[in-house]
């Protein structure tokens, strides 16, 4: 049976990953108290005493706009408590598959940012997950980085929870429609790291180690999934597109969050369902516990 340590047990990918624990899989999520990225001396203490053939770090401080003002705590988790998990993963020889962002790019652009691309953060959030991948690395450089974008699921809050719930609230939507990018559903990402857990966990290959890319296939903008999120919810809610400059925010989002998804698909075989499927999957869970 492969044994999966999962650093995170609140946010949508440790929730989703828990949910395929099985005959096949025990997957184990650990979090505060007990390991605090925070405080990286938790983490050797947490991990030691975890029996695991390999590490999903899924945790991390993800308050974009809060983070500005609060960068030494973002840093502190995204940089720091992620090296001290890359450095257990190393001298324990453990697998490691660190999660990362879109936001590690500036957002320019009309093409799918490849992973070879230079990374040009606009902010405190993107820079200090910028850096936590360069930590990784730097401790145990056979660590897999998996950037993903916009997120959702039925756990916690993340935009199609949200949108599902404005439109229960009003008659109107307006939502930003310049800003491009792959929605990713968080219960398929866990299969596909499921998946690429049990390839690390079989044999070292340097094909399967490095930086990769992973995100619902296809592309659409914010408007564009909130659209078919009241589409798929059969709710006849009119959605006006709006500009970014019609929603300021403390940071300004990523104009294209599109990642380019060919190196994994070439090293693991691996590419996720269109967004669409995961929109339609998510909106029915969460209906079905209205």
């Amino acid at each position: 049976m492969l044994r999966v340590a999962v650093i995170g047990t609140q946010g949508q990918l440790a929730r989703s990953l828990a949910e395929l624990s099985g005959d096949d899989a025990a997957i184990t999520c650990i979090g505060r108290p007990l390991l605090d990225l925070a405080e990286p001396e938790t983490v050797a203490v947490a991990l030691d005493e975890l029996p695991a053939d390999i590490v999903v770090n899924a945790a991390a401080y993800t308050a974009v706009d809060r983070a500005e003002s609060e960068a030494d705590l973002a840093f502190a988790i995204n940089r720091d408590g992620a090296a001290a998990v890359a450095d257990v993963c190393a001298r324990r020889n453990l697998p490691l598959i660190h999660l990362s962002t879109d936001y590690v790019f500036d957002g320019t652009g009309s093409g799918a940012w490849r992973e070879t691309d230079a990374c040009h953060p606009q902010s405190v959030y993107g820079a200090s997950k910028l850096a936590g991948e360069q930590a990784v690395l730097a401790a145990f450089p056979a660590a897999v980085i998996l950037r993903t974008a916009w997120l959702h699921s039925p756990f916690g809050t993340n935009f199609v929870k949200t949108m599902l719930r404005l439109s229960a609230e009003r008659d109107r939507l307006r939502v930003v429609a310049d800003q491009h990018g792959s929605p990713t559903y968080a219960p398929d990402l866990a299969t596909a790291i499921l998946a690429m857990a049990r390839r690390l966990a079989g044999a070292r290959d340097a094909a399967l180690s490095g930086i990769f890319h992973l995100a619902g296939s296809g592309e659409t903008t914010w408007h564009g999934l909130a659209v078919t999120t009241m589409a798929m919810a059969g709710r006849g809610i009119l959605v006006d597109p709006i500009s970014t400059a019609d929603y300021p925010t403390p940071v300004t989002r990523p104009a294209n969050s599109v990642l380019a998804t060919a190196k994994i698909a070439a090293a693991y075989g691996i590419r996720l369902p269109p967004w669409q499927e995961g929109v339609r999957h998510g909106v029915a869970r969460l209906l079905s516990h209205e």
